[in-house]
């Protein structure tokens, strides 16, 4: 596991970088395998913005927090890490599952329409798929905060999509080749 810790606005002094290493370090304990973390400290209008990103057995954990103090900030923050995880174990303990499978978060690929009608393409990301259910799907979904998971079904033998409707509930895209 290593802990990127990197400043934006902030000069990273070594009792900082220190603090956050100790923390997610604790929190992390609980994964079998454990990426590279990244950790971004900002300060913009003297509010102090800590962001963490935690690729951990197969899901990908998320927060960002502000406050007035940087410390505050990182703490609040791993609170937020630490409760992902613990709804995610919650989850899966009630599934009986007892191990995480691999999973890599889809990104998007975003387009803006041109005056002359076509699409220019400003951003491409790949990604790995590994097999997961709807359910897996809709929890890794959830994690992340998006609005819509990619995946692979085994089941269905192809590529799914997962949203959230705005009625709170979730859809289903399963496309059909014809």
């Amino acid at each position: 596991m290593n802990v990127n810790v990197r400043g934006k606005n902030i000069d990273v002094t070594p009792a900082l970088k220190d603090y956050v290493e100790k923390k997610i370090t604790k929190v992390t304990k609980q994964f079998k395998t454990v990426g590279d973390i990244s950790a971004v400290l900002k300060v913009e209008k003297g509010n102090h913005i800590v962001e963490i990103t935690v690729p951990a057995s197969g899901i990908l954990l998320r927060a960002q927090e502000t406050t007035k103090d940087m410390y505050s900030s990182i703490d609040l923050v791993i609170e937020k890490i630490e409760r992902q995880i613990h709804k995610y174990k919650t989850r899966l303990m009630k599934r009986k599952y007892n191990n995480f499978q691999d999973a890599v978060v889809p990104a998007s690929v975003e387009t803006v329409a041109e005056d002359d009608g076509e699409f220019k393409i400003i951003k491409n990301k790949s990604f790995a798929m590994h097999p997961m259910t709807a359910e897996e799907a809709i929890l890794q979904m959830n994690l992340l905060n998006h609005d819509f998971f990619v995946f692979y079904d085994p089941d269905f033998g192809g590529v799914n999509v997962v949203y959230r409707r705005k009625d709170g509930n979730y859809g289903l895209l399963a496309p059909e080749l014809k």
